[in-house]
């Protein structure tokens, strides 16, 4: 009995195999792989072989050795940190959706479609600590190097400066006084020392004392209550500093350094710390009703003048005055183009020189300079295209993680800054590529299975 049912569950198989070519076994070698399978024609299919995967391992061959446990492919983790910036997601959502989605598959490498998540969340924070600011410029390189001709024939480039605002609230004395307090208390419990007090019921009554500050009965407590919390901060650092041991107080230099340079700093000191988990963010007056301070960093974005291919973006870890930048960004475009440009189009906050090195300057002044009508006429025209530099910082901010930068310190400054304009100039591949094939298979009436094969980045 046994051996007839087995023998027609065999024959039920081979029946639906035959009725449904999809059906197969799954030791089968005749599978299909994702190649075969996904659309020759979608513009992520086409990138996926238009980048030069290739020489992007090889420069990052440096950050690995050869002994212990196996890294992930490079390309595997590359294309996930475009992913995450293309499509605006975290590192958790990306690493999800890329079980989902064939196309994001084989952008990564893979033959097969994978069921299993590529790697843990963590390994891409992991992976942007380990190529830091060099390997994250070579992925913006390999970026600029799809509108090789776009970038390299234009001899006029458009600059601009944005702020980067950082994850941090809207820093208060108030605020960082309490946090003063509650991490020295967490320092002491950790290391076993004991405090005299720690002020957890005083430090709620002071905060209440806060919600007054606007009425004219309330403001002078609320003052008063803001001066306390900074007396029992600097009390209970200080107290710390006594009673810790010499080695300890070593390892808790840099944390103690932070603790006074927030005691002591007044209302018209520069260089002031606005958070204790981001020392490095520093205020920029922007001048807007809507928005008059942002507390980050500057970030200067450059593209050429007529295609719009970032061809430079770069983060100041000082607060510069935009013409002060201006140097630094050319030879950063010369360096990533392998050309000087000629002009640089800039807006009335670069004024100064209007030189630099072989580069001509451009800008509002330069119209009033003009000797003649054809200068004039030339001089406005390049200033109404400076204009478009505009939409693509609010493209960057919106679309590409650049409104709010959530990676930690100095370094994820830049390596935010650097991804959000590589996914820019991908994210401008793509659309032209959709732009360039589809109408040609609707015209032509193309089988979709006909793969058309164009002359690199030319569309």
């Amino acid at each position: 009995m046994r051996k007839k049912l087995v023998k027609t569950y065999h024959c039920i198989r081979s029946i639906k195999c035959k009725a449904n070519p999809l059906i197969k076994d799954k030791d089968s070698s005749s599978m299909k792989g994702l190649a075969e399978m996904l659309n020759p024609q979608e513009p992520m299919y086409k990138l996926a072989n238009e980048t030069d995967w290739d020489d992007l391992a090889k420069e990052f061959s440096k950050y690995y050795v050869d002994f212990g446990r196996p890294s992930h492919p490079t390309r595997l983790m590359v294309s996930l940190l475009l992913l995450k910036q293309l499509f605006n997601i975290g590192d958790e959502k990306v690493v999800e959706q890329w079980t989902h989605n064939p196309y994001w598959q084989y952008f990564s490498g893979q033959s097969r479609f994978q069921w299993k998540a590529p790697c843990d969340a963590s390994d891409l924070v992991h992976f942007r600590k380990r190529i830091g600011k060099e390997g994250v410029r070579k992925i913006f390189e390999l970026s600029v190097r799809l509108h090789k001709r776009e970038a390299v024939e234009e001899r006029e480039v458009v600059v601009d400066t944005t702020v980067q605002d950082k994850n941090i609230t809207f820093p208060t004395d108030t605020k960082l006084y309490r946090k003063i307090t509650e991490q020295c208390v967490k320092i002491a419990k950790t290391e076993g020392i004991g405090i005299r007090r720690s002020y957890v019921r005083t430090i709620k009554r002071l905060i209440f004392a806060q919600r007054g500050r606007g009425h004219p009965r309330g403001h002078n407590k609320a003052v008063s209550a803001t001066k306390k919390l900074g007396t029992i901060a600097g009390r209970l650092v200080r107290e710390l500093q006594r009673k810790l041991s010499s080695e300890r107080l070593k390892s808790y230099a840099e944390i103690f350094g932070i603790f006074n340079r927030v005691l002591d700093q007044q209302r018209s000191d520069k260089d002031k710390i606005y958070s204790l988990h981001e020392p490095d963010v520093y205020c920029i007056a922007k001048g807007k009703d809507h928005k008059k301070y942002e507390f980050g960093t500057k970030v200067s974005i450059a593209m050429t003048k007529e295609s719009c291919v970032i061809v430079s973006a770069m983060n100041f870890e000082e607060n510069r005055y935009d013409g002060h930048t201006l140097p630094g960004v050319l030879e950063d475009i010369t360096t990533v183009v392998g050309k000087r440009p000629e002009v640089a189009v800039v807006d009335q906050g670069y004024r100064g020189a209007h030189h630099i090195g072989e580069t001509e300057v451009v800008s509002a002044k330069t119209l009033r300079g003009a000797k003649n009508g054809y200068q004039k006429r030339k001089t406005r025209e390049r200033l109404r295209r400076r204009a478009a530099i505009e939409p693509v910082i609010g493209h960057l901010k919106s679309e590409f993680r650049l409104v709010r930068n959530y990676l930690k310190g100095a370094l994820g400054d830049h390596i935010n800054v650097l991804l959000a304009a590589s996914a820019y100039n991908i994210n401008k591949w793509l659309r032209m590529a959709k732009d360039f094939i589809l109408p040609i298979i609707e015209k032509t009436n193309l089988a979709p299975n006909i793969i058309i094969i164009f002359p690199r980045c030319t569309f």
